[in-house]
């Protein structure tokens, strides 16, 4: 039987209103990190009931964080509207700082994970905080209008794990390769994965669960 993933809805106070946030808590030990994620583009159907978010949500809750997936401005119950990326970094700053507020100890690794346009803003976030881990999924970076031209992110923490579908077919895994080139650091290719990595999925909880496993 599959382990429990126990979930609570809550609203909590943003720049633009209230930021709808889903709660994954350890219920019988005390957790070993906090972890926020970001889900894909609001504009074009992304929430962070994304099948690759609660993968990756699910894969670091098992991992013994208390994890937090958030909709961004004008999906669910967020208030607010689109701010290509802007808005929804400050968004996710004010998650993280929520979270560590909820389980009372700010001393705790944090984890920040993004999949497409929330891997760019879990990127940008990682720039203003001190991140332990880093996940990005077919981080859109590249792709997001005015945002992309005065933002092309920093060098991200070393305990980056990048990974992109070969065949994604929304954001082009050369993004990637190009933006980790002039990092020095590693991509990793999930083979004939699209973006959304159907039937891939279990592949991405292996990657995840492996980084986590190494950051111990």
């Amino acid at each position: 039987m599959a382990a429990q993933f126990p979930v609570v809805r809550i609203l909590i106070c943003g720049a633009a209103g209230g930021i709808d946030v889903a709660a994954h808590l350890p219920t019988e030990v005390a957790p070993r990190a906090v972890a926020v994620v970001a889900h894909p583009h609001p504009l074009f159907g992304g929430t962070m009931d994304n099948k690759v978010v609660t993968t990756i949500a699910r894969t670091m809750f098992d991992a013994g964080a208390a994890v937090f997936r958030f909709n961004f401005r004008g999906v669910g119950k967020t208030e607010g509207a689109h701010d290509e990326g802007r808005g929804e970094t400050d968004d996710m700053l004010t998650v993280i700082s929520h979270a560590r507020a909820s389980v009372g100890n700010d001393s705790l690794p944090l984890w920040l994970a993004g999949f497409s346009f929330g891997g760019a803003v879990a990127l940008a976030a990682s720039e203003q905080v001190v991140v332990d881990q880093l996940v990005l999924v077919a981080p859109a970076f590249q792709r997001i209008a005015q945002w992309a031209n005065v933002h092309n992110g920093g060098n991200p923490p070393a305990s980056t794990l990048l990974i992109h579908g070969e065949n994604d077919e929304t954001v082009p895994l050369s993004d990637s390769l190009e933006w980790a080139r002039s990092r020095d650091m590693a991509v990793t290719v999930v083979p004939a994965a699209d973006h959304f990595f159907h039937m891939r999925l279990h592949i991405i909880k292996q990657l995840v669960a492996n980084q986590l496993r190494r950051g111990v």
